[in-house]
Order: C-alpha cells, then structure tokens, then sequence
C-alpha cells in the first residue's frame, strides 16, 4: 500500500448538528509499533456517535459543559467506535498471522494492563474510529472472528452495544433463573441486554412503547411494560416476587420509580441517562433491603472476551435496522437520533 493512497472518511471539526459531518479524503493511516490496519467492511453507530459530536458528555462539577466522552475532543475526529473488518496490514512488533483475518475491534482504550482494566477512552471519540474506509488499532484489541456465523454488519453491532450490556450484566452478577428488568428496551444497548440475558437463563421484562413492543418481544423479552402506561403498576403485576437485577439505561425517574420493586440484595445497574440524569430515591429502599446501585461504563478486557467467544458460536442474532453509505452518515445519525427504529444502523464505506 503505497504512503501516498488516500482514503474516503467522515470527521467531525467542531461540536453541532448532523451538519458538522463532513466527508473527506484523508491519507490512510500507517499502522505504528504494536498496531494493524483493518479494512472497514461494516461500522455501527451508537449513541455515543452523537453525543460525542454534539459535546453531551458534560464534565465533573459542571455538567453542561460542551465535552467529549471523556473531557474535550481533539477535533478532527473520525467517529465510529464499532468496527468489523479484515487485517490488510501489520506495524512492527506484530505477528503477520492476522492479516486476511476477519475481526471486530474492541474500541476501548484502557487505564492499565491486565484482563480487568477500566475503560478510559474510545475509539472514535479519543482516537479516530471506523466512519473511513480503514483504521488502525492496537493488535491486542482485535480479535479474530473469522469462523463466527454472523455477518460482517452483525459484528460490527457488538463492541458498544453488546460491551456494554455484557458488562451491565457482568456488574450486576445476573444468574440463571432471575428476573431482570431492561429499559430503553428498543435500542442497540436494549436488544443486546435482553439477547444475552436470556443467554444466561435470566426472565426478562423490558420497558418499551407503541409500535415497538411486538418487535422488542421478538427480540428476546418474555414480558413487556408500556412505558406509556404506569410502568410501577405494571411491574408489580409482571413480577409480584420482585426484580433482581434492574439493567437501566434510561435512568431518570425510573430509578425512584423501580428502587422500591428491587428483591432483597437486589442491583440496579446504570449506564445511560436516556431520561435524565439527576434523580431522586428514598435511601431507605437502598440501605434496608442490601440493595445496591451499580454504575457500568462499557466493559473490561475480561468480558469483551466472553463476547467475542459468543460471536464465534453465534450465541446471539444481532438485529439490523437499516443500513446507510458512508457518504449518508448525517442521515444515518438522524434515523439513529429519531429512535424509531428497532435494533442497530450500520454503514459501509465501501
């Protein structure tokens, strides 16, 4: 591949609206030290995308502060933390056996060595990620799935949506025959939690709305909520015995709301703030019921492993909603941003 090649990308040069996506060329980048390049044939899109570009992250002490995932973005910025592709080439210090490998990319960048370590950064947001027709990455983060089943666009809906909800899960000590309660049951973190929740023998009740409740009990719910209706009355006629394990991405009133139907030595596992993200609850649900509420940031090395081992088996059925050219990614951020969709958007740049 010669230096002088270029690539199709989509940065982001500030903060803003599905505007600010802007398609250039840009050189491909060289893999350094340590590093492969993979060839993008699939890029999922989360949340994270566009909350990354509008700056919705806030920061410690002032929480409406325009910021990145983890403080400010080092702009231009490719996004797109989700990637599945092929290794085309290897920097020093790797192996050749991974190039022609089909892999998914674990986007986390972590604070420490080891199988246990704290996500602190992303790829896509602190380094640049898959809106491109290529990327680098560590060669420790890629893992080889050439023998998986799944499509390309199936694995590349995995890393954040289902990083996340296996490490939600993980958190949460979820065990075989308990009930768990998932919000924000429709989206990718959503369909994901309750796919591997039923993987791991656990009842599932979700919350969604509308027209979406058909599709979230085909995607794995045993018993679904109107998010319309009072969801707290609801849940207590689903599970009179209680919930064990509460998987929450919406947090937000929620949390008051469904504190008190918490068995004893219950969890209630937060990771997103789809509903707001102050909230109140009475302590005394907490404290007297060894209750414990549990805050979930992605995954640690240890469980994208266990992911990438439920890839390889086909253990889990992805949905795709829809999928988009590179040169739609403001398009496809907006069907994302509309929520009317079931299941992940995926693009391909080629």
């Amino acid at each position: 591949m010669g230096a002088s090649e270029t690539m199709r990308a989509v940065r982001i040069t500030a903060h803003g609206g599905p505007e600010v996506l802007e398609l250039t060329e840009v050189a491909v980048p060289a893999p350094q030290a340590g590093e492969v390049l993979v060839q993008v044939s699939a890029v999922a899109l989360n949340n994270t995308d566009l909350w990354t570009r509008e700056g919705a992250y806030g920061r410690p002490g002032d929480p409406k502060a325009l910021s990145g995932w983890r403080g400010p973005v080092d702009f231009p910025r490719v996004q797109g933390a989700d990637v599945a592709g092929r290794v085309v080439a290897v920097g020093a210090d790797v192996g050749e056996s991974l190039v022609g490998r089909r892999v998914v990319v674990d986007p986390a960048i972590y604070d420490r060595e080891g199988p246990d370590a704290n996500p602190v950064g992303l790829m896509g947001s602190e380094r640049d990620g898959g809106y491109a027709e290529y990327v680098t990455a560590p060669a420790e983060r890629v893992h080889d799935v050439t023998e998986s089943p799944l499509t390309d666009d199936q694995l590349a809906t995995l890393p954040t949506a289902y990083g996340t909800a296996l490490g939600m899960i993980e958190r949460g000590r979820l065990r075989p025959g308990e009930t768990v309660l998932v919000s924000g049951a429709s989206g990718g973190v959503g369909v994901a939690l309750m796919q591997l929740a039923r993987a791991r023998g656990a009842r599932v009740l979700a919350i969604s709305s509308g027209s979406k409740i058909d599709s979230v009990r085909e995607a794995g719910a045993h018993e679904v909520v109107d998010r319309a209706r009072d969801v707290r009355d609801q849940l207590r006629a689903a599970a009179p015995e209680g919930i064990d394990v509460a998987l929450d991405v919406v947090a937000g009133d929620l949390v008051s709301a469904g504190l008190p139907l918490l068995r004893e030595g219950g969890r209630w596992v937060v990771a997103g703030a789809l509903g707001g993200y102050e909230v109140t609850f009475d302590v005394r649900r907490l404290y007297l019921h060894n209750a414990q509420v549990i805050g979930s940031s992605m995954h640690t090395p240890t469980h994208f492993g266990l992911l990438m081992d439920l890839a390889r088996q086909g253990e889990i059925q992805p949905v795709i909603a829809a999928t988009f050219p590179l040169d739609q990614a403001a398009q496809a951020q907006e069907q994302l941003a509309n929520r009317g969709h079931v299941g992940k958007i995926v693009m391909h740049p080629f």
